[in-house]
């Protein structure tokens, strides 16, 4: 009689697992036990609880859940770490306090999959409660829960807390070690993330394809190419799968540092390319200025590659803008909505009327801003900067004050829009009125972010500021860009004084452009390499002196000068730039 029992339950069993995670054939598999006599055996139960939770269908899941009289641990653990792994994680928090309130004492494993489902909620303050659960249940040391910590005070943006938990942990893993490094690096924190690769290293662990992912990153942030191509070695030399999340990474490090070709070679030599993939190559191409590359690319991607996505469109679309390719980015804004069915997003438009402002049809760009107000979808921030960037390069003061006052009402505590006012009132000759802005941003405390620039000099990175004189070598530096001016001047460099705020004194607006921190890095990385070409990272966007001063720079020195600023690479070399003026 018991054998025919455990032989009827293990069919039961059975008929659970071939209905796998498909809600219409759980339901049956349901009402055969309940039918069958085995409705109430909580093992067959909890199989049932999780394939629910699987098949997508929380409704159901919970209402089986409800279903169970007195659910045991067993039963509390599955359904919290199958609502954690499938991304149900406000469920997840739900039956975790369940949980609590039915006295079921929580596990290691518990916690491991709660505070996940908070790190994927950004839930702070939850997730902080729960670390204390923890702490007061004993598992607060345990490694899988700090190894969740770690990534759920990341995820969150609380760095501090989560190098404290780290660094309390008696047993790091690799998993620990991965979560720090991508935390730093996800939340801009780029070179605190090399700095933890290095110690990982240095404390006897290996990196895996996660480590390099997010190491790969944080080297294309700060345009670190030498720990980069050293991290692309050790893979090929360990014989790592470069599969398409590791592939993309390189494609992105070889492009943010300089090298388009090598980010080809690296796309070109991937065995699979998703849509991501495809993007990052078409955006490599149309941050190097090379836009009709970027538009062959994606028609390949059209014809043989996956659907393009949303920021597919904007990588294309902002290739084309750079470029002035105006007729193709209208036939891929048209075809975003024609073609694939989706609604044109803020980027879209914001590379909309950045292409036809840069090419000069400021009159198209104002009506497509007039037809997204039309629309009741009133044109954002984004959008009218885009605009009055244009009415800056093309001149149009009346336009671009009427732009900038708008933008001083929707962003009152954006310093960027009252420089760019006060910069078209001086470029307009209207002194007064650059003194009232320059006015209200001392009234609200508003400052004009600070530019620095960054260069690599034999594997070591050098951080430099408008007039810096921290550096060792600063009057050496000096002194070499200083002649490096002089030469340029006499072969016809004029120093342009609009890219200067114009409020400040002549003799201070002739040191500060003289002195800006992408010309002391440029200087510098003459001065202290013989060949080769330079290549510098800049936060902002480069100012006109600098592009023009870098043109003739790149003849004086013959070298290539490469400036990433925070739109795009720009290569001076032999007295022009690869952008053509274009930026």
């Amino acid at each position: 009689m018991e054998t025919k029992h455990v032989s009827s339950n293990s069919a039961a069993y059975e008929s659970i697992v071939r209905a796998g995670p498909r809600v219409r054939q759980l339901q049956q598999a349901h009402a055969h036990l309940i039918v069958t006599g085995y409705g109430r055996i909580r093992s067959l139960l909890t199989k049932l609880v999780t394939l629910a939770c699987a098949s997508r269908s929380i409704a159901y899941t919970r209402l089986l859940f409800l279903s169970i009289p007195f659910p045991d641990a067993f039963l509390f653990n599955s359904i919290i770490k199958s609502t954690s792994k499938f991304h149900f994680s406000l469920d997840c928090v739900w039956y975790y306090r369940r949980m609590l309130s039915a006295n079921v004492p929580p596990c290691n494993y518990t916690f491991t999959s709660v505070i996940k489902s908070c790190a994927d909620l950004a839930a702070l303050q939850i997730g902080r409660g729960i670390h204390g659960d923890a702490l007061v249940s004993g598992f607060g040391m345990d490694p899988y829960v700090q190894a969740a910590l770690v990534a759920f005070y990341s995820k969150c943006g609380e760095m501090k807390f989560a190098r404290q938990v780290f660094d309390r942990m008696p047993e790091k893993t690799v998993v620990a070690w991965n979560s720090l490094i991508s935390g730093f690096e996800q939340n801009g924190l780029a070179k605190e993330a090399i700095g933890v690769f290095h110690l990982m290293r240095d404390s006897g662990f290996e990196p895996d394809s996660a480590t390099f992912v997010s190491v790969l990153s944080a080297c294309a942030q700060t345009g670190t190419i030498s720990l980069g191509s050293w991290v692309h070695q050790y893979i090929v030399s360990k014989g790592f799968d470069v599969n398409v999340v590791l592939g993309t990474a390189l494609i992105n490090l070889y492009s943010r540092c300089g090298d388009v070709g090598k980010a080809r070679d690296i796309f070109d030599g991937m065995k699979e390319r998703n849509v991501i993939a495809w993007t990052a190559m078409i955006s490599a191409y149309g941050t190097h200025g090379y836009g009709n590359q970027a538009v062959e690319l994606f028609r390949e991607m059209r014809n043989y590659g996956p659907m393009p996505n949303n920021v597919t469109f904007v990588a294309i679309l902002s290739a084309c803008a750079h470029v002035g390719l105006v007729e193709e980015g209208q036939s891929v804004y048209e075809s975003i909505s024609r073609d694939y069915g989706f609604i044109p997003s803020v980027e879209h438009d914001v590379c909309m009327v950045d292409m036809l402002g840069r090419a000069g049809f400021l009159d198209e760009a104002y009506r497509f801003i007039m037809k997204l107000d039309g629309k009741g979808t009133e044109a954002a921030p984004a959008v009218l900067t885009a605009m009055l960037g244009a009415c800056k390069m093309h001149k149009n003061f009346d336009l671009g004050v009427q732009i900038a006052k708008r933008l001083i009402e929707l962003e009152p505590e954006n310093p960027g829009h009252y420089v760019m006012l006060s910069n078209i009132y001086a470029l307009s000759g209207k002194t007064d009125e650059v003194e009232g802005v320059r006015n209200a941003m001392i009234g609200k405390s508003l400052r004009k972010k600070v530019g620095h620039s960054v260069i690599e000099v034999e594997r070591e990175a050098y951080l430099f500021i408008m007039g810096d004189k921290s550096h060792p070598e600063t009057r050496e530096i000096y002194q070499y860009l200083d002649t490096l001016m002089s030469r340029c001047r006499d072969i016809g460099y004029v120093p342009v004084d609009e890219a200067v705020m114009h409020q400040v004194e002549e003799e201070e607006r002739e040191f500060a452009l003289r002195y800006h921190s992408e010309k002391l890095a440029v200087a510098f990385g003459l001065l202290k390499t013989r060949n080769g070409a330079i290549k510098v990272v800049k936060n902002l966007r480069i100012c006109e002196d600098c592009h023009s001063a870098f043109k003739y720079a790149s003849v004086v020195a013959d070298r290539e000068i490469i400036v990433r600023d925070k739109l795009r690479f720009h290569h001076f070399k032999a007295g022009s730039c690869s952008c053509l003026d274009y930026w």
